[in-house]
């Protein structure tokens, strides 16, 4: 199908550092967009859309862009840049998209855009990174756990989750439980347009969500507790987060794999140990090869809330990402994250200390499909081009 492009410039640019978000939440702009792009000078916008757009959609476009534009520009003050650990410039071997070869060797096969098989190298390598950190929880006494792909909409609702991230939320339906509604589903049931066919009356009220992240859970069930002292737990699970045209690769997949160590307790508790994860992932980045950086950063606000939380998590150091270098496009990609909630969590969910004040939260999270990607595309897929730690775990 071709596509129709759109060019759109602007009376002001953006600035450098809102570049990449904005090209982010373009992806919501409008059902029919199949791709967004921001020009480095923040002057231009490129939309591409796989059906040719009338007037009066072309104008709507055009409205939505200026919203989301004015909505993050106004008032923004460029953040602080940190970095905590920079191996960027650590030389490897190579700049070529591990993708391609990926897929003809049948190591990644798409089901939806988003969703995909892994093959038994990926499966692998996953396993590997994951297994590494689940031995660097043990090493924080974590105690492990393992959460449902479910989670309760009443407690993403508590922790607003639903104001803030919006546009990624993956919801979860069942059909009513009622005999002619059933039987008409089974009998009316159809792909149209790929997608499946069915009347939205059909549906039961929602109750559940698919999971965002691991840590929600364990906060959830730590509701109403009283902490005598600073507890720590580990979980792997899945992961869902639709970002619509930016599911690229296996960059950004909708449904993902997430080890996490949680921290809860004291502030000092829940600090020093996110600092000592970071000191402890070091070498292992390092025994593994990774060309990256640890550098400051916020998370996916949507629009309406991007400016507020993104300047709060900006000024107050509460979020660093692990970001490995992709040769290939002379970019970076978040693998990992250690994140600091302050007494959020505590005071939406009852998480209490002994002197009744609101606990604080942090975790340590990896995406071990990124980290699995980020390694090839550093490396390539010839295990004799593997730094040793790797290939020798693997061989």
């Amino acid at each position: 199908m071709p596509e129709h492009t759109m060019i759109l410039e602007g009376d002001a640019r953006v600035p450098e550092y809102l570049t990449g978000d904005l090209q982010s939440r373009l992806a919501y702009l409008d059902e029919r967009l199949e791709r967004a792009s921001v020009a480095p000078e923040g002057d231009r916008v490129v939309l591409s859309f796989g059906s040719l757009p009338d007037s009066a959609q072309i104008q709507a476009v055009e409205a939505k862009v200026r919203r989301v534009i004015e909505a993050m520009v106004r008032g923004a003050v460029r953040p602080r840049e940190k970095v905590l650990e920079d191996r960027l410039d650590r030389p490897v071997p190579s700049k070529v998209d591990p993708m391609p070869a990926l897929a003809e060797r049948g190591e990644v096969v798409p089901e939806e855009k988003g969703v995909a098989v892994l093959g038994p190298l990926l499966a692998r390598l996953m396993d590997f990174f994951e297994i590494a950190f689940l031995d660097l929880a043990r090493g924080f006494g974590a105690r492990p756990y393992r959460f449902p792909t479910l989670i309760s909409a009443e407690l993403l609702d508590r922790v607003e989750y639903f104001r803030s991230f919006p546009h990624s939320i993956t919801f979860a339906a069942h059909l009513r439980p009622d005999l002619d509604v059933i039987e008409g589903f089974s009998a009316d049931a159809r792909i149209e347009s790929n997608a499946l066919h069915v009347a939205p009356a059909s549906f039961s009220p929602i109750n559940t969500v698919l999971s965002p992240a691991v840590c929600f859970h364990y906060y959830g069930a730590l509701s109403g507790s009283r902490l005598a002292e600073g507890v720590c737990a580990t979980a792997v699970g899945n992961c869902f987060r639709y970002e619509s045209s930016n599911l690229i690769s296996l960059e950004r997949l909708w449904n993902f794999t997430m080890r996490e160590i949680i921290f809860v307790g004291p502030k000092d508790f829940v600090l020093e140990s996110r600092e000592e994860a970071r000191k402890r992932v070091a070498p292992l980045l390092e025994a593994w090869g990774f060309a990256y950086r640890v550098e400051g950063a916020s998370d996916p606000f949507f629009v309406g809330e991007f400016k507020r939380q993104s300047a709060f998590q900006s000024a107050f150091q509460l979020k660093y990402e692990i970001r490995a270098l992709v040769p290939h496009r002379q970019g970076t990609l978040a693998v990992g994250s250690y994140n600091y909630h302050q007494d959020f969590f505590g005071r939406h969910l009852d998480i209490r200390l002994e002197d009744g004040s609101p606990a604080s939260t942090g975790c340590v999270a990896f995406g071990l499909e990124r980290l699995a990607y980020a390694f090839l595309a550093q490396y390539g897929l010839d295990p004799a081009r593997w730094p040793e730690a790797v290939r020798g775990a693997l061989a």
